[in-house]
């Protein structure tokens, strides 16, 4: 597998998503620094193909519908306000769609859900941590991490890749592990029961 880039977290509550939301083409009354978060949120939301237009620093009705949205997709509270669990939920899809882009972004879009499903996939067994941070940056898990690769900027693929993963598509067959069966060094790697093949990884658990 590979493994992570240095990732600066959108700050953990934009305080002008709780109060009233003026049209996006108009200057919001927020300093630069939170400009700059709105930018950065409505970046990440059209990579995910929910804000459809170019990125403005402006917030309003655009941005707080496409927040709707992926609130919705992801199975969050529907309000289109940008607070702590839509912004934590926002950076462990940046920090999957990192691992996808390092590890597979030459693979098919089913290999990158596929990937992106054996993220989540380990998110949720109790042999493995809890969280999309603590899952990425366990000791040796993701060759993209050892690498290096997972500091390359993910593209909109990778980002769409975790999306379909998120709403429920997971081609890998609930694997939790991952590998290249040419290029893996690991020989415990292939002692793991083997589900599927996408491409150049073996999908096993």
């Amino acid at each position: 597998m590979r493994h992570l880039k240095k990732i600066i977290p959108l700050s953990m509550g934009l305080s002008l998503f709780a109060s009233p939301l003026g049209a996006d083409n108009t200057v919001s009354a927020a300093s630069t620094d939170t400009n700059a978060d709105i930018m950065q949120l409505q970046r990440k939301l059209s990579l995910l193909g929910y804000f459809n237009t170019t990125p403005t620093g402006y917030n309003g009705e655009i941005t707080r519908n496409a927040v709707s949205n992926f609130q919705r997709d992801f199975g969050l509270g529907i309000d289109g306000v940008a607070g702590p669990l839509t912004l934590q939920k926002l950076e462990d899809v940046e920090k999957i769609a990192h691992v996808v882009y390092g590890e597979a972004r030459g693979e098919s879009f089913e290999g990158q859900v596929a990937v992106a499903a054996v993220v989540i996939n380990r998110v949720h067994s109790p042999e493995f941590p809890s969280s999309v941070a603590s899952v990425i940056t366990q000791q040796n898990a993701f060759t993209a991490v050892n690498d290096g690769q997972y500091y390359l900027s993910p593209n909109a693929t990778a980002y769409k890749a975790v999306k379909a993963a998120y709403k429920g598509w997971d081609p890998s067959y609930g694997a939790t592990y991952y590998y290249n069966p040419i290029d893996s060094t690991n020989t415990w790697i292939f002692s793991r029961k083997v589900i599927r093949t996408i491409g150049k990884h073996n999908f096993a658990y």
